[in-house]
């Protein structure tokens, strides 16, 4: 009966409270993109080394493949559906990944994008190495990254209130 055992679980994802009922060896990726419905919470290596799973949990980078669901009980948890505001406008990294062009097939988009807005939260005026640094968790197979750090530096003017720069 190990390994069956079902656990109710409460959690603030992107802004309201859900309760989950979980399995216990269950990983957050399979409650995300299953009972909650959040399909832009990628799974792609299982292991943690892609990031495209990456989720925001109390405002940290975490790898949603290897968090289990249990982890997240009273805390929050951000996916890229709990970016835009309430009338679906898009947040400002993700308008400078459309604007510049740091999407390409999008399926690694959302974690980039997650990882680019844990690190404008720190910061409004970030390096190129430091944007590469807070990326490096994060694998695209469909770019040389020149985009998307060029979309995280146009997020950065944003943020800043800074108009758009040609390039």
């Amino acid at each position: 009966m190990s390994g069956t055992l079902r656990h109710e679980i409460r959690f603030t994802l992107n802004g309201a409270e859900v309760v989950a009922d979980v399995n216990g060896s269950e990983v957050l990726t399979d409650v995300l993109r299953g009972a909650l419905a959040q399909a832009g919470t990628r799974e792609g290596c299982g292991k943690g080394e892609c990031g495209a799973c990456t989720v925001l949990v109390d405002g940290l980078t975490e790898n949603a493949c290897l968090t289990r669901a249990l982890e997240v009980e009273g805390r929050e948890v951000t996916t890229i559906e709990g970016l835009a505001g309430p009338d679906g406008e898009l947040a400002p990294v993700q308008k400078a990944f459309v604007e510049k062009g740091g999407i390409q097939c999008g399926f690694c988009t959302p974690g980039m994008i997650l990882s680019a807005h844990a690190l404008l939260r720190r910061t409004d005026t970030p390096e190129e190495a430091e944007i590469r640094e807070a990326l490096a968790g994060n694998l695209c197979r469909c770019t040389g990254y020149v985009q998307i750090v060029r979309s995280v530096q146009r997020a950065a003017e944003i943020q800043r209130g800074e108009r758009g720069t040609d390039g």
